[in-house]
């Protein structure tokens, strides 16, 4: 593997800038992820101390109102409570019946049966929110970074999207068993015979043409090639497996 590789499939240059679908999707990922956090904001500052504001008043309405009433109603001061209940905005019931929740409820838009959030659970909303929108913030700067990014196959090496240069000779070992299903090859490669080995990543899906720089790779170094090959077992159904070449 240490002896000088001969390349022989020279050609023109492979540019191969960021596609639109990874775009799309970082896009899409930061998008939601802020959208996301956006959510949980709104639940720390207004949806949570809402629902307790509604849970409060269902206590209200159990423990203060409803004793209230039955104390008037046993008094026999009804219609005084009816007054002040006029006067303060409470619900009073209908046809001479005590007041209800549900109607209470329904007149407002509330839930018919409100829940009530702990202060944790109102503080976890808020850092939920800023972890989400820290996320979508550090993939739109990821976005962003990966702009005008470029992988260049030459005739006997190729630059990766960071700059660094790579020789196919050099190249000792080329996995390649997630290429068929998630575009990526990994391939490690030494400046200098027994010294320390370095691994690029060759991405299809981020990089359109990816393929012809791998395909330029395997046709000139004769390292290991480790891939999945498909086999059929004993009742002729197919299986994959991993193969290394040397």
């Amino acid at each position: 593997m240490s002896e000088t590789l001969r390349v022989e499939n020279h050609g023109e240059p492979i540019v191969c800038r960021v596609t639109t679908w990874y775009y799309r999707r970082m896009g899409m990922m930061a998008g939601m992820c802020v959208a996301f956090g956006l959510y949980f904001i709104y639940d720390w500052k207004v949806g949570y101390p809402k629902a307790n504001e509604i849970a409060d008043k269902q206590e209200w309405f159990e423990k203060v109102l409803l004793p209230s009433y039955d104390e008037a109603q046993k008094a026999g001061k009804l219609e005084e409570w009816m007054v002040k209940a006029d006067a303060e905005g409470w619900p009073k019931g209908k046809a001479g019946e005590p007041p209800k929740w549900l109607q209470y409820a329904a007149v407002n838009g509330w839930p018919e049966k409100p829940k009530r959030f702990t202060q944790k659970e109102v503080d976890e909303q808020l850092w939920w929110g800023l972890g989400t929108m820290g996320i979508g913030m550090a993939a739109g700067v990821v976005l962003l970074l990966n702009r005008g990014k470029v992988l260049r196959g030459e005739a006997d090496h190729w630059v990766t999207p960071e700059g660094e240069t790579v020789r196919y000779a050099d190249v000792v070992r080329v996995d390649k068993r997630k290429w068929d299903n998630k575009g990526l090859a990994y391939a490690w490669y030494q400046t200098e015979p027994g010294g320390r080995e370095k691994r690029v990543v060759i991405d299809d899906l981020k990089f359109g043409g990816a393929d012809r720089v791998l395909e330029r790779l395997l046709g000139a170094f004769k390292g290991e090639l480790i891939e999945k090959v498909a086999e059929v077992d004993q009742e002729g159904v197919e299986v994959t497996s991993e193969s290394e070449v040397k």
